[in-house]
């Protein structure tokens, strides 16, 4: 079992439990935090609480870390689409269908298996996530930094953080957006009804998404999304809140969409400053051919 972590609340840590640890325990995510919240590995005076437990001074929490399931990490010889290269960064250009990284249900076959193959990797972001800075959801396309040593990380990382690098995607949703562009500023955080889904909620983290429509169709929208945050599910999530989920997407899109493998979603431009040079960097990948396929079948039938 993982070493137990214990904590006797002072007068300023007052607030939510799941906020509250997730600022004094950094080493967590906040949506690990709640998980291990709401299945009692996180005890307040020997007692599980809910995640919206308000802490009081004097409470003592203690927190027993879900043991980790063991995986194996071994590199794969699998083929890579790689559109940049040098000895700190590689920019891949991923397949609808791939996960990225290792974890429970996905112990192999993933981007990181096939990259540990490639090249040696950065190592800040632990065992199981060499050399990943950002991530894209297993059914998403498109482009990737990955790092391959710590400081080119750590820089690509501070970009991510300052919100200078720049991340465009192309979606196609349901329905006709009349608007040509528009912001979405909804915070996001772990469904309430639903644990596997992410959604818009008061206390979440905030998200920005910004639109532009490229193409209307009778049924459907083209459009581009810009990300000033990266937060999980981000786009499907921001789009589905405002009334246009993505085609294709088995989770928050209707019953009743288009055939194919998952969501339509591609992350066709990535922009950052080399870790090394400061040179401004980027990148693009064309949308994949079930994508474009789709495009021109709406074009002749959904008009």
């Amino acid at each position: 079992m993982s070493e137990q972590l214990e904590l006797v609340i002072d007068d300023k840590m007052t607030g939510r439990i799941d906020k509250e640890l997730g600022h004094h325990f950094d080493q967590f995510s906040r949506s690990q935090l709640q998980h291990w919240i709401e299945d009692g590995h996180v005890l307040v005076n020997g007692k599980q609480v809910k995640p919206k437990y308000k802490l009081l001074v004097g409470d003592q929490v203690k927190i027993i870390p879900e043991e980790p399931q063991k995986i194996d990490l071994a590199p794969e010889n699998i083929p890579l689409d790689i559109v940049y290269e040098d000895d700190d960064v590689i920019v891949v250009n991923k397949p609808q269908g791939m996960v990225v990284h290792p974890a429970p249900g996905h112990p192999d076959h993933t981007l990181v298996n096939a990259l540990l193959f490639h090249s040696p990797l950065s190592t800040i972001n632990g065992e199981f996530r060499p050399g990943i800075v950002h991530r894209i959801d297993k059914d998403t396309s498109g482009l990737l930094m990955v790092a391959k040593n710590d400081m080119a990380h750590r820089s690509l990382t501070a970009q991510l953080k300052a919100k200078t690098n720049k991340r465009e995607y192309v979606a196609l949703v349901h329905g006709v957006i009349k608007e040509d562009k528009g912001t979405i500023d909804a915070p996001l955080g772990r469904s309430l009804k639903d644990r596997k889904k992410q959604a818009v909620v008061l206390d979440g983290r905030h998200a920005i998404t910004h639109f532009k429509v490229l193409e209307r169709f009778k049924n459907y929208t083209l459009v581009a999304c810009r990300l000033e945050t990266g937060r999980t599910h981000q786009i499907r999530v921001h789009m589905k809140y405002i009334g246009h989920p993505l085609a294709g997407d088995p989770l928050y899109g209707p019953r009743k969409t288009l055939p194919g493998n998952g969501q339509y979603l591609h992350a066709r431009l990535l922009g950052f400053k080399h870790p090394r040079t400061g040179k401004e960097m980027v990148f693009t990948a064309p949308l994949p051919s079930y994508f474009t396929a789709m495009l021109e079948h709406l074009r002749k039938t959904d008009q």
